[in-house]
């Protein structure tokens, strides 16, 4: 059975981004069996100096740091690069979903820092089968039965289809050592109350109950890419109410959905079944919903988003007034086109978009993604959706980014618009 361990990461790396070839594959190494064992078949399949063991110590445990250590040990005697990211992990709220939010966060900086080429999750069919029963359990819409996805961008989970005895027999065969973490039983976990209690209880019903949760996942999945490709045009704030009323409740409610995942905010389905109510609703006056953490509020046709508790005031001087370099404001509302610009314009300002680029100061005039650089300065995810760039029209350059600043090469002197 441990051979199922590599032809599946072959298998899966193939179908994400091709052959295993040159270049630098991350793996996700807490040190447990399913990562260990991702880890050893990693190097096995790309060679040691291919590898980068990447694991995160989130500080929520005595000997977290040690721990940490020694699969660092471990990755270097295999010849493989060993990365410690220790992070912080927020208060407030689920600590599962904050350690995944600052884990994900590091992998992200990594990702980016070594140009790698694809991070591999070890989550195994055991995990997938509990995410789904975890996610009925607190009530998910259909899109939340397609569990995790075998790829999501530069993540890549090979052992998704595989049972935990794969992984467990691949450790034993190898050797490895594995670390235990605490945390798998804390029953203050939901996922620990999940596999300690329901999934016994489901498996007594079914025995093959894990596989039938990864089918149902598989042909949720299926459902998924159909109804996003329909919802995809819709799915961005600002949203047009009047063209989002259209189409069928399903595709209205996936693109509400698409716009709060692009935008970083998380929901359940009560939050897509409450927006799409304020969607539908007549126009008129300035209504407003609010998230954990954001606030969505329609104002006549536009569906768009708000920091939380913001007054509709706060709202409407931000959209006008977005703060410029020099702390100079534009006049006149939120014609787009500001009244004072730095010279060599003209200017525009606008709420920045996916796939914007930057030459910050700090950088002295290297590229970066404007998300990477909203990262690195640990800009949360709710401000990052409503900042602000100025950009030069003639060449699309932006020349200043909120909570980044003015662009290598621009002065922060400000020159009055002819009028």
């Amino acid at each position: 059975m441990s051979r199922e361990v590599v032809r599946a990461l072959r298998g899966a790396v193939h179908a994400a981004i091709g052959r295993i070839g040159p270049g630098l594959y991350g793996v996700a190494c807490s040190g447990g069996v399913d990562s260990m064992a991702l880890a050893d078949a990693a190097i096995a399949c790309a060679g040691a100096p291919h590898v980068v063991i990447v694991t995160i110590d989130h500080g929520l445990q005595p000997a977290s740091a040690q721990v940490a250590d020694g699969v660092a040990a471990w990755a270097t005697a295999r010849g493989a690069t060993p990365i410690v990211r220790r992070v912080t992990v927020g208060a407030g709220g689920s600590i599962e979903a904050a350690a995944r939010t600052a884990r994900f966060v590091a992998f992200e900086q990594v990702i980016d820092q070594l140009g790698l080429a694809a991070l591999l999750l070890a989550h195994t069919r055991r995990d997938q089968a509990e995410t789904i029963v975890m996610r009925i359990v607190r009530g998910t819409g259909p899109a939340g039965l397609a569990g995790m996805a075998p790829r999501r961008g530069p993540f890549v989970r090979p052992l998704l289809e595989l049972p935990r005895s794969c992984t467990e027999a691949y450790v034993a065969a190898c050797a490895l050592p594995v670390w235990d973490d605490p945390m798998n039983r804390d029953r203050a976990i939901t996922r620990v109350r999940v596999r300690d209690t329901l999934m016994p209880a489901v498996r007594a019903e079914n025995p093959a109950a894990e596989q039938a949760l990864v089918r149902l996942a598989d042909a949720a999945r299926e459902w998924l890419d159909v109804i996003d490709a329909w919802a995809a045009p819709f799915g961005q704030f600002p949203i047009d109410c009047g063209a989002l009323a259209l189409p069928p409740a399903a595709i209205r409610k996936r693109a509400i959905a698409l716009a709060l995942e692009r935008a970083g905010i998380d929901y359940d389905a009560r939050h897509v079944e409450a927006i799409d109510r304020l969607v539908q609703r007549p126009d008129g006056g300035e209504v407003a919903i609010d998230l954990p953490r954001a606030r969505i509020v329609r104002s006549y046709a536009r569906l768009d988003l708000a920091q939380p508790h913001e007054t509709a005031e706060a709202r409407s001087a931000t959209n006008a007034s977005p703060a410029v370099p020099g702390g100079a404001a534009p006049p006149g509302g939120g014609a787009g086109t500001i009244g004072y610009v730095p010279p060599h314009g003209p200017y525009a300002i606008r709420t920045w978009q996916a796939g914007d680029r930057m030459r910050p100061v700090r950088l002295r005039g290297r590229s970066r993604k404007l998300s990477d650089l909203y990262i690195d300065l640990k800009i949360p995810r709710a401000k990052r959706a409503l900042a602000h760039v100025m950009v030069r029209t003639t060449d699309h350059a932006i020349v200043w980014a909120e909570h980044v600043g003015i662009a290598h090469g621009f002065s922060t002197d400000l020159a009055p618009l002819p009028r």
